[in-house]
């Protein structure tokens, strides 16, 4: 098809937000900044790392790359606005993968009331999507993973361990159950619950996109406080109990130390109402001979799981 033909193909009919001035098409977008501060994230999505072309279709690797990417903007207490796009892949790529991909990028984008107002595409060895969000912070302050204070308590929203069962199953051969699968290739964050978290007084927050865990170390580290999670106060879904037995897994090992599913953990002063939906696993305590650690019911783990890229 060659590249110019396929990046019209990508961008045609797509809407675009009244604030957005120029889209796709020139050199550079120009978006409306209303607030006067431009909140900015990128991820990048590699085939064979983050997603796999015969387990998922274009579309859900696009949806998935938008909603990954958007979790971030919401985990700093903003609304996602303008997306930008850069995708590389080898010449043998079907035309029809990009297409889909293209197509979950917009409709996710669309559907968190953003938009996709440009890109780039490239040829590699390697399927690659990079995608650079825009937030808009609304006139509120951003919630930092450094806010976190002593006597704070820690409260999370949407699913955990979910993807994680997905990813056990697609790894054994299976493709069922469709709702843990689904889970893994199509992530639900709960892009919105950010903004209500910051307006309830949220201290510090993060999306949990390499395990509750080991997000929840960051804003330890950076906070420079304790946490402790109790178990008793993560909610193991009975799905992912069954999912578990049939393989031989620990559920609960998902909730903690699974990633990919983006909710959203976040601290708030101690006895503030909750928005809805939040629920509260933890406390954050002040450092003590372990240093800014996160327990599980008060003991130290030998290691805090998750991914990471280089371990």
């Amino acid at each position: 098809m060659g590249e110019f033909p396929l990046i019209a193909a990508v961008i045609k009919d797509q809407p675009q937000l009244p604030g957005t001035s120029v889209g796709p098409g020139d050199d550079a977008a120009v978006v409306a900044a209303p607030d006067g501060r431009v909140v900015i994230s990128v991820d990048m999505l590699v085939d064979g790392v983050h997603f796999r072309t015969d387990w998922a279709t274009g579309e859900q690797i696009g949806r998935r790359a938008a909603l990954a990417s958007m979790a971030d903007i919401a985990a700093m207490g903003a609304a996602p606005t303008s997306l930008v796009v850069a995708i590389s892949a080898p010449g043998t790529t079907p035309t029809d993968l990009i297409l889909g991909i293209g197509k979950g990028l917009h409709e996710a984008a669309h559907e968190a009331g953003a938009a996709v107002v440009g890109g780039d595409m490239t040829r590699s060895e390697t399927l690659t999507i990079a995608v650079t969000v825009l937030g808009d912070l609304q006139g509120s302050h951003p919630v930092l993973r450094s806010g976190a204070r002593p006597g704070d308590e820690v409260a999370v929203i949407g699913r955990l361990g979910w993807a994680a069962a997905g990813l056990a199953v697609l790894s054994r051969g299976f493709r069922s159950p469709a709702a843990v699968v689904g889970a893994y290739r199509v992530p639900e964050p709960p892009l919105r619950a950010g903004i209500t978290a910051s307006a309830s007084g949220a201290t510090s927050m993060i999306d949990v996109s390499d395990g509750l865990l080991a997000d929840l170390g960051h804003i330890a580290q950076e906070s420079n406080v304790s946490i402790n999670i109790r178990r008793a106060a993560l909610d193991v879904n009975t799905r992912l109990v069954e999912v578990a037995s049939a393989l031989g897994k620990d559920p609960m090992e998902w909730v903690l130390t699974g990633g990919d599913d983006h909710p959203l953990v976040a601290t708030f002063p101690h006895g503030a109402t909750l928005p809805p939906g939040w629920q509260l696993i933890g406390t954050v305590g002040s450092i003590g001979d372990l240093g800014a650690v996160v327990t599980v019911d008060g003991s130290e783990r030998d290691e805090p799981g998750g991914w990471d890229h280089f371990r």
